[in-house]
């Protein structure tokens, strides 16, 4: 079959990130293929940052999970931060910079296929196109995987990513959803409460925390994440700060204690064991996947 002009890779990527952790799938994929995965990865953006891109290769959808920004798309401006998703088609003019006083950190997928403009907008992020997200935690735990899975050598990988590429376009489609309902006060109030958990779970501890930030009882908290998430905000803020735990280890490695207290946890020990109860590993298990200089 006949397959695209494979692009060089130094084309590709932006020279204005550090700690950037990439993967490379599929560079030539078939015209014939209605949708595949070519390569994304995660970028934390200098504070320089500024692309400007035209007649790129593939198709991008891009979720920024921290800092602050703003993009161009066609001379459409759209203002960036935790929980932004955006699409733009290989035409697409696209003008990406990043606050000085706030850099971004992103996850980007790079897509082929005729059938990916359809699957964008029937996930709510048509290309050319930016809004806000519900499922922030959900939706940045998926990309996760996808990087983890898309920089493993097995022979399944490209399945696997596929896989984890649907599903992600699921949870966007779900997280639209939920804010095509929003105007439901109790569903508003929860999407008020996890955004806020999402944001600044490092700094949170308990229940009652969450319920003064957002001006409401806490029963009426633990009524709606049982409704809407299926689990206690309790928990929900538990695995986000072992999230934020987990990636900080990966990433900057340091001692156990200091993680601990980074994400709230006086008593290392205390840390500790529920760091297994949720990644079912101790927190020094992750320094083996420190990425090697």
């Amino acid at each position: 079959m006949e397959n695209l002009v494979r692009p060089e890779a130094s084309n590709l990527l932006s020279r204005q990130v550090s700690g950037a952790r990439y993967f490379f799938l599929n560079l030539a994929p078939r015209r014939a293929d209605p949708l595949t995965l070519a390569m994304g990865g995660r970028e934390r953006c200098n504070p320089d940052y500024a692309m400007v891109r035209r007649n790129f290769p593939f198709y991008v959808l891009e979720y920024v999970v921290a800092g602050k920004g703003t993009v161009k798309l066609d001379g459409r401006e759209h203002a960036l931060g935790p929980g932004v998703v955006f699409a733009y088609t290989p035409t697409t003019r696209c003008e990406i910079r990043t606050d000085p006083a706030d850099p971004m950190v992103k996850y980007f997928l790079s897509f082929a296929g005729s059938q990916v403009p359809l699957r964008l907008r029937r996930c709510g992020v048509p290309p050319g196109r930016a809004r806000l997200l519900a499922a922030h935690a959900e939706v940045t735990s998926v990309l996760e995987d996808l990087v983890r899975e898309g920089q493993r050598s097995g022979a399944l990988a490209r399945r696997i990513c596929a896989v984890l590429a649907e599903l992600l376009l699921l949870k966007i489609e779900d997280s639209a959803s939920l804010a095509a309902h929003a105007s439901e006060p109790a569903r508003e109030a929860f999407l008020r409460c996890k955004a806020l958990i999402d944001a600044q779970a490092e700094r949170l501890a308990t229940l009652e925390e969450i319920a003064k930030a957002t001006g409401v009882e806490a029963s009426s908290v633990c009524r709606w994440f049982r409704r809407y998430q299926g689990t206690s905000p309790y928990q929900y803020l538990l695995r986000r700060k072992m999230n934020l735990a987990a990636e900080f280890l990966v990433e900057h490695g340091g001692l156990v204690k200091e993680v601990a207290q980074r994400v709230g946890f006086a008593d290392p020990y205390h840390f500790s064991r529920a760091f297994k109860a949720v990644h079912g590993v101790a927190p020094r298990a992750l320094l083996r996947f420190r990425p090697t200089e």
